[in-house]
């Protein structure tokens, strides 16, 4: 029988642990870039020396023909671009061309992969990860119910049909894709480069796993509605792991 003191501590260390959990479910997808929503061992970064456009880092799990895939490549053009076999085993780190070399032939080596037994400290942002209009595209054509304002909320809120097809705003890998956090529903997030992520929240259902490489327009879900019961998507922006208006990444409406 414990006695009562014992007992105080052990309320005292659940509610303490019960805390930690809470506060990891809601912060866990962006507190790392990049974010697997499970518990395997995993690297936590690859680097942190910006791509370039035209190139792109390989994740954990990556295969040259699944990166030529993702890109709307042949696996025989982005292995000749790189200098590879077709059949080449690709490296976590590793940078891969995956946009046709310049018109004269000539092929612009890819940034070095910082060693992976090295971290680096974080980027600070460059004037290259400025935000461009129209680099992202719609996930959904729809009203906004709701702008972006800083430290008030984290993206923007777009009305639609339930149902209707929700699409990734630009190429990438799904590093989430589930219901964990309550205040999203089904959420997925989406790596685009070191810096950019982009996520879509109050789902129906999902049509992509984590993991997955998916091109720019490619349907992952479809619309869901929000606990008003009103169809939408919740649609965020995070660079260099801080919420960015969506709206200055976006083409403009009507554009």
């Amino acid at each position: 029988m414990m006695r009562p003191w014992q007992l105080t501590g052990t309320r005292l260390l659940a509610t303490a642990a019960l805390g930690v959990i809470l506060n990891g479910c809601v912060s866990a997808p962006w507190d790392n870039t990049p974010f697997y929503g499970n518990t395997q061992s995993r690297p936590t970064t690859l680097s942190t020396v910006p791509v370039p456009a035209g190139f792109y880092r390989v994740n954990p799990g990556d295969t040259l023909a699944g990166v030529a895939s993702a890109y709307g490549h042949r696996p025989q053009d982005i292995a000749t671009w790189n200098g590879l076999p077709v059949n080449a085993a690709v490296a976590p780190g590793q940078v891969l061309r995956v946009a046709p070399p310049m018109a004269s032939g000539s092929v612009v080596p890819p940034p070095a992969a910082a060693a992976p037994s090295t971290p680096a400290a974080p980027a600070a942002p460059t004037a290259a990860a400025a935000p461009q209009q129209g680099v992202l595209q719609w996930p959904l054509r729809g009203p906004i119910l709701k702008t972006f304002a800083t430290g008030k909320s984290n993206g923007i809120v777009i009305g639609g049909r339930p149902g209707d097809p929700v699409k990734a705003a630009a190429t990438g890998r799904v590093v989430y894709a589930g219901s964990g956090i309550e205040a999203y529903g089904p959420l997925i997030i989406i790596k685009h480069d070191d810096s950019l992520i982009t996520a879509y929240g109050q789902n129906s259902t999902l049509l992509v796993k984590e993991g997955d490489a998916v091109a720019q327009g490619q349907t992952i879900s479809e619309v869901g509605v929000d606990s008003r019961g009103v169809a939408s998507i919740q649609f965020e922006v995070r660079q260099n792991g801080q919420p960015v208006d969506p709206l200055a990444w976006l083409p403009k409406p009507g554009g």
